[in-house]
Parts: C-alpha cells; structure tokens; sequence
C-alpha cells in the first residue's frame, strides 16, 4: 500500500503541473510508465484509492442523475450590456456603501475595489469537499438543487480529487468548459462533430456515461467558494490564494482595480484579446473584492448586489442557411460560400458564412440543411462560420456539389475534401487573385494596384500572370477606361520600384500552397537565393525549423513545375531583382537580456513600443506577443492589463519602471 501511495501522490502532483500550472515536470513517457505500474498494482491488489488517476478515464454507465442540494445557493448576476449600464452598478455600490457608513460611523466600510473575472461559456460546475477529498460535483441546477455528476467531473484532470484543506467542508464553483483546440482536434476523428465548445462541454458532464466525458478532455477554471466550514475570508484576493494554494486551477485573466475608470479599460482589453483564447467567454465579471461589504450589500431576490456580469456581443447565434455559392480562389481551390437570414453577430450584420469544403459539409450533416435553422460563429473578424445544423435532421434542401468549374466550366478534381479548378491558365478568378496577391503589400508592395485593377488589366490587356505586368506600357495603359496620364504613369513607377522587393517578399508573391509569410523569410533567410530556393529538395526543407512534409512538397512541387519557372525566369529577365536580404545584425550575447524570452505590454513614453522592440533583439533578446510558462521576462508599461496579470500569476519577472528598462537597455 506504501507504493501505490507514493505512486497516486506522483502522479498527482505531475497532472497538477501539466493540467492546472501549465508547468510540465516530466515527459508523458515517464507519466506513462508510473501510470501503467499503479494500474497494475490496483488490478493484482483491488484496491483504488479515492484519489486515484485511474479513475479519471470515466466508470461504468450510470443510470440517471442523483439531485444534490447545495450547501449554499448558487446565484445568478445582473447583467450589464453596455458600459453606461455598468457605471450605473457602481453608483448604486457607491450609494449603498454610503448609506451603510452613515449609519454605522464607528465601523465603516472600506471604499469599493473591484476584481475582473472572465465570463466563461461552458456549464457552472459546484464541487463538494470533505476533510480535503472530493466527494460530489453537481450542476448549478434552479442555484437551490442540481444534478449530481460525480463521476462525469472526476475526468477532467484540472479538478484536485484531493486538496492540503482537511478541517471541513467546502463547495467550490468553477466552470466546465472545451477548449477549442480539443474541440477541433475532437471533430477531426468524431463521427458526429460537435457543434460548438459550450455544448461539447455541456453535453459531456450531463451524460451518463463517464467515458464520453473523458473522451472530450474537458478542462475546468474555478472562481468561488460558495460554502466553507473551518474557513474564512477577509477578501477575494484571501480566496483566490486558497484556491491557488488548494491545487484549483484559476485564470491568469483576473485583475483588481481601486479605479472604476481603470475597470473599464480593463473590459475593453478583454474584449480585444478576446479572440485568440483557446475557449469560449462572453463577457466579464465584476465583483467588489471586500467580503464586510458583500455582507451588508447582499442580495436582491435574484441576484448579488456586489456583483455583475458585463456582456459582450454574441459570437454564436443561430439563422436559416437560404443558398450555397461556389467560388474560385488563388490556388484553384472551389470553396462553398452560404447565404444566411441577415442576423447581428459581434456587433456586426452577417449575410454570408464560410462552409471550408465538400468534406464539412458532410461531416457536419448539413447536406440537406437548405432552409433549415443553423449554428453560426464568429470570432478574430473574419467571416462567420457554420458550426451545424440545429436540429440533426436531414429536413432541408440538397446541396448540390458542382463537378464542373463554375467559372471556366472546366472539370473538378476532389483532392481529400476539397474540390479544384485545374484550370490555372484559363480561368479568370484565379488569374486575377494570383495577380492580385503578387501584387499585395505584404508581397511585390505595388502601389495604387487592387483587385478591381487586375480585372481590367485581364479583360483588357490579357494580362495572365504576375510577369506580364512587367511587360505593360504607358501607351496601353492610357487606352484603358478611367486610366489618365497619372494613373498610368503611378502604375508603371510602381512596377518599376517593385522590381527591388527583397527574396522574401518575392517568394510570398508567388503563393507558393501552404507556405505563408514566416515560412518564405525563412527560406529567405536561410538558402539568401532564390536558384538555391528552387532547388532544393525535400529532406534540405525538413531540416529547417517549423517546415514539416506536406510544406517541404509543396515546395518542392511548385518549383518543378515548368509554368512556374519559366514565369520566374520572364520575371527575372525583365529586372525582378528578388534581392538577398541584408546580412543579419550582429546579437549580443552577454546582455541582460541575451537568450530570454520577453513580452512587452502598455504604454512606454521614451521608446515606442517597436523601438524597444528592436533594441531588445539587437541584445539577444526574444521578443514575444503572448505571456506563457516559456516567457522569461515581461516590460510592463503604463495600463498594462492581463498579460502582466499573467505573468504575476506565474511568477515571471517583471519591469515596471521605464527608466530601468532604459538603464539595462544601454548596459
């Protein structure tokens, strides 16, 4: 029994590191060797301890839920939809605390302070533990009475079934939630993808078998302790740190403000950042961080009065999918465009929804879906997405998929789940997006060029491909429609100038598949020229960083096309220069900062952030967008928000003062 102690406290604290701190100790081989010896030693003895691992892989099918009464009540928040109704909240906080001192003078209340949670979009998850072992985990229910799902939480490996906290009981509230990075690796092997993270996560705690819930590797934040005995609080920051300090995992998105002006910026940062988590929120949460004044403030028949949800525009919404368009792209790609019942979604009217391929479709069983209600998602501003039918009948109009081009009409080619326009010299969509991306700012940089201008070159002049540019004259461009002397002569200037574009930029002009702008410099910068880039073969390509097979193919493949390069060879003939790019800046290797990851965030005033960027580089420094477990070092200037509550939360170092960051930058 000694062993198999040790071996479950081993195990314990190496999922606590991998799943709440984002702090891997050891390898999952390792994990996997100590994890198989305790099933084992579980198997030759009967015996399972309650903390055990093995029990998170889910038990056997239960057979209904068992009501569990909370210790406390769960309440629900006020919501506030705008930041006028939110400046409301906190003048009624302010008049209640007001009027509470004027009453009690000798004992008066502390002025308000405010904590920022997230907003989470999953399912609220209440946890029972007695003398430090979980012994039930229920839904939030009516706030009075849920659903026991014991079984269902002990899966998610972000939940301690055992804490240090042994003198009493307590409920702690968090939410179940999917990231969306397990949801879409989920849906690549699924045979019924799931329609978004929040149902994912919902559907797999209310399910009544453990094993499906284990299988969708949910994860759980924790934010409140609704009930304790043996224990007390002065404030949410005390709380908070016995959370922490009990093994909880709690977002690194939580900040406290004296300032409400401070607040409200504080929202808006969220909202921005908003896009780029890996799970869904739809707003924030403010609390009055003082638990003397959540006391006297208390309760409305329905919600806390120390407390409000402040929402965000939706990024899910339902709508009837009305018509399906197939269009022609840059590569040939015929990608399916939906025409949705106009509906407002974050903030904006949306009419059109991408569908991705032939191979979404289905899998999302929205081939008979044409008039039908459907889920639609939108997020980092671009065009929304379908996520699904409402319904899982097929009760709608066929989607019909083309087998000819809809533009040239020439033959479609199915390459895995998509379909394609072999087509590249003849059909007009792909000829002009080729024109026009080679054309772009992050490309050949050719001013006062747009998409609308590559059409009427290609109607017009016949120009086919990025080379024949090079060949246009003033004289024809005057013949064209709404071309004048100085429209023409811009357009041939800036041709000229975009001859001595550098190798990068050269390279990203071509649209080489699967190749984006970090790949291209670094082929770039790596081979410095162009015939070496050609040539290279496939296994040279994987050697170098982030360049995987199918990149390394395409690459390859490209340049062995004979279209390919003679286009190159013209282009080059008529002064493309596709330049080297310059020698690398020597690095300082014994700076401060030399090998050290660093993020910068908030307002600097002696240096704009760009500036102190470079100089960072210059002294071998890393410079990052995103505070993580790998980040060395953060700069935090003035209004600095979430990201250095991220790196207080792990630990990292921080520099706050600016004219310290000036001293270190110059030593």
């Amino acid at each position: 029994m000694d062993q198999m102690h040790t071996w479950v406290a081993e195990l314990n604290k190496y999922n606590y590191h991998y799943y709440t701190l984002d702090t891997p100790l050891v390898s999952d081989k390792e994990y996997d060797a100590i994890y198989d010896k305790l099933v084992a030693l579980e198997a030759e003895t009967g015996t399972v301890l309650p903390d055990s691992p093995t029990q998170r892989v889910g038990g056997e099918l239960l057979k209904g839920f068992t009501p569990h009464r909370h210790l406390a009540p769960l309440w629900s928040l006020d919501k506030a939809q705008n930041i006028e109704q939110l400046r409301s909240w906190n003048v009624r906080v302010h008049r209640l605390v007001n009027e509470y001192n004027t009453r009690n003078p000798e004992n008066p209340l502390p002025d308000p302070c405010y904590a920022v949670e997230l907003k989470y979009d999953g399912l609220t998850l209440n946890l029972t533990y007695r003398d430090g072992v979980l012994v039930q985990a229920a839904t939030r229910g009516n706030g009075v009475t849920g659903e026991g799902i014991l079984a269902q939480v002990k899966t998610i490996k972000s939940v301690p079934l055992t804490i240090p906290f042994e003198d009493g009981v307590i409920e702690v509230q968090g939410e179940g939630i999917m990231n969306l990075s397990v949801l879409a690796d989920y849906n690549t092997r699924a045979a019924e993808p799931l329609k978004n993270a929040r149902n994912g996560a919902a559907g797999a705690l209310r399910n009544l078998n453990p094993k499906t819930t284990a299988s969708r590797r949910l994860n759980a934040f924790f934010y409140n302790i609704g009930y304790a005995d043996g224990v007390e609080f002065a404030d949410h920051q005390e709380m908070m740190d016995f959370l922490r300090n009990n093994r909880f995992k709690v977002n690194p998105y939580l900040t406290y403000y004296s300032n409400f002006d401070d607040v409200t910026e504080q929202l808006a940062e969220i909202e921005e950042s908003r896009s780029g988590l890996d799970y869904l929120i739809d707003g924030a949460v403010i609390k009055i961080t003082d638990f003397r004044t959540r006391e006297a403030l208390g309760y409305t028949d329905k919600f806390p009065r120390w407390a409000v949800a402040y929402k965000f525009e939706a990024e899910e919404t339902t709508t009837i999918l009305e018509s399906v368009s197939w269009n022609v792209g840059r590569t040939g790609k015929v990608t399916p465009l939906a025409r949705v019942e106009a509906v407002e979604l974050a903030g904006v009217t949306v009419q059109n929804c991408t569908l991705n391929n032939v191979g979404d479709i289905e899998r999302k069983n929205l081939k008979h879906a044409l008039g039908t209600r459907v889920f639609i998602r939108r997020s980092n501003d671009v065009i929304p997405e379908i996520l699904g039918k409402v319904t899982e009948e097929s009760d709608g109009g066929e989607i019909i998929f083309p087998e000819n081009c809809p533009s040239c009409g020439f033959p479609l080619e199915m390459r895995g789940a998509h379909l394609f326009c072999n087509n590249k010299l003849d059909c007009k969509p792909q000829i002009i997006s080729r024109i026009t991306h080679f054309a772009s700012r992050d490309a050949m940089d050719i001013e006062t060029f747009s998409e609308k201008t590559a059409g009427q070159l290609h109607e017009e002049l016949n120009v086919r491909e990025p080379a024949d540019l090079y060949e246009l004259t003033f004289e024809q461009l005057l013949k064209l429609d709404r071309f004048g002397d100085k429209k023409a002569s811009n357009l041939i200037q800036a041709l000229e100038d975009s001859k001595g574009r550098d190798l990068a930029s050269f390279l990203y002009a071509l649209g080489i598949p699967n190749t984006g702008k970090a790949t291209t410099k670094m082929l770039a910068e790596h081979f410095r020229d162009l015939t070496a880039v050609m040539e290279a073969s496939a296994e040279e390509l994987t050697g170098l960083p982030d360049i995987g097979g199918i990149v390394a193919e395409s690459i390859v493949s490209y340049f062995k096309d004979p279209f390919v390069v003679t286009a190159i060879n013209r282009m080059l003939a008529l002064g493309v220069e596709a330049k080297a790019p310059e020698a690398p800046r020597p690095v300082s290797t014994n700076s401060f900062f030399s090998g050290k990851t660093v993020v910068l965030t908030g307002t600097l005033h002696k240096l704009t952030r760009d500036e102190a960027a470079e100089r960072l580089e210059a002294l071998g420094a890393k410079v990052s967008g995103s505070v993580s477990k790998k980040t060395d070092l953060v700069i935090a200037g003035e209004k600095a928000g979430s990201k250095l509550a991220k790196a207080q939360q792990l630990g990292i170092q921080v520099i706050e003062d600016e004219d310290e960051l000036l001293r270190l930058l110059e030593s």
